[in-house]
């Protein structure tokens, strides 16, 4: 055998490899809906949408049959049992993070928390989300159109749960999802009526500067963003919170930790001094070394719960849950 036919083969292996993974996100999307009918089921109605968002950003073959429909995406509900008094209930959209990720039942002590409250809770799995296939998964759009299928599972749970008040949505998020939370109410700032961002990721191109090639080979791939910072500076910037700071008009409360692993906590200082030199009126904390790092105040030690008391003090404020805290 030629070595050519060698690296044929191992071509053939690779992409082999990148199917099979698919598979087994796929397997283990189904194992976690499951658990979070087990885990949350006793105090909410679980259900899965699908919901459409805006059609992908890149379309290979524009008139072929179906080019340019808009993506069909799923979303979690969860609506606390006993629920009853229709359009008086506040909601909150609560996008999952990771560049390709997912909502997995592991936030399934925060939705009970958010139940516990009376919120009812939407979360978007939106486009590049795993579990859902290659093709889904290579529709991803950081910090781009995929931030619209947030702001769309928010309108359709407006437009479709009798339960809801549409003038107490609230949004948030952890890491990417705080991004996704930061630029739904910069750009819909009449959507929300309050927002958290946990350790958001800020500034696409600092992080691009201190994280690995590999990482970075993630943003500039043909089916994502196709170009590197250095190619298209503004672009990053663009899909970057921190460089939108001017555009703020909605109550936000941005918490950070010193000794986070993933964002750097220079990202949000950025953000912070951002928003201070835009004049706007917010609120954050800067933890300093909290234990958990990254998810700080999302594990289940006693500090982490206090962190997340003050985050539900703060939307309460806003949004008026039956049961504050």
């Amino acid at each position: 055998m030629s070595d050519s036919d060698y690296k044929k083969d191992i071509e053939e292996l690779k992409l082999q490899q990148q199917s099979m993974v698919h598979v087994f996100h796929k397997l283990q999307k189904s194992i976690d809906d499951i658990l979070w009918f087990h885990r949350v089921g006793d105090v909410a109605l679980v259900d899965k949408v699908r919901v459409t968002g805006p059609p992908p950003s890149k379309i290979p073959n524009p008139t072929a049959q179906g080019a340019g429909n808009p993506v069909v995406f799923w979303c979690y509900t969860f609506i606390p049992k006993g629920t009853k008094e229709k359009g008086g209930n506040p909601l909150l959209v609560f996008p999952h993070g990771g560049v390709h990720s997912d909502m997995t039942s592991s936030y399934s002590h925060i939705i009970r928390e958010l139940i516990r409250q009376g919120y009812l809770v939407i979360a978007p799995e939106y486009r590049g989300s795993t579990g859902y296939g290659e093709r889904f998964y290579k529709l991803i759009d950081y910090g781009g159109l995929e931030v619209e299928d947030t702001f769309a599972a928010r309108n359709w749970m407006v437009d479709n749960c009798e339960f809801v008040d549409p003038e107490r949505v609230g949004i948030l998020g952890w890491s990417h999802g705080g991004l996704h939370a930061l630029m739904n109410v910069f750009d819909h700032p009449e959507a929300y009526q309050a927002a958290f961002a946990g350790v958001p990721v800020c500034d696409l191109i600092a992080r691009m500067g201190y994280k690995t090639q590999r990482y970075r080979d993630m943003y500039s791939a043909d089916y994502h963003i196709g170009k590197t910072a250095y190619e298209d500076v503004n672009e990053y910037r663009r899909r970057s919170p921190a460089w939108q700071a001017e555009k703020l008009q909605t109550p936000l409360l941005i918490h950070t930790n010193t000794i986070d692993e993933d964002v750097n906590v220079l990202e949000v200082q950025h953000l912070i001094k951002s928003l201070k030199a835009a004049g706007k009126d917010f609120e954050y904390k800067i933890y300093e070394d909290f234990p958990g790092g990254h998810v700080f105040d999302r594990i289940d030690t006693i500090q982490a719960k206090e962190a997340r008391r003050e985050i539900y003090k703060f939307l309460a404020k806003h949004l008026h849950p039956p049961n504050s805290i």
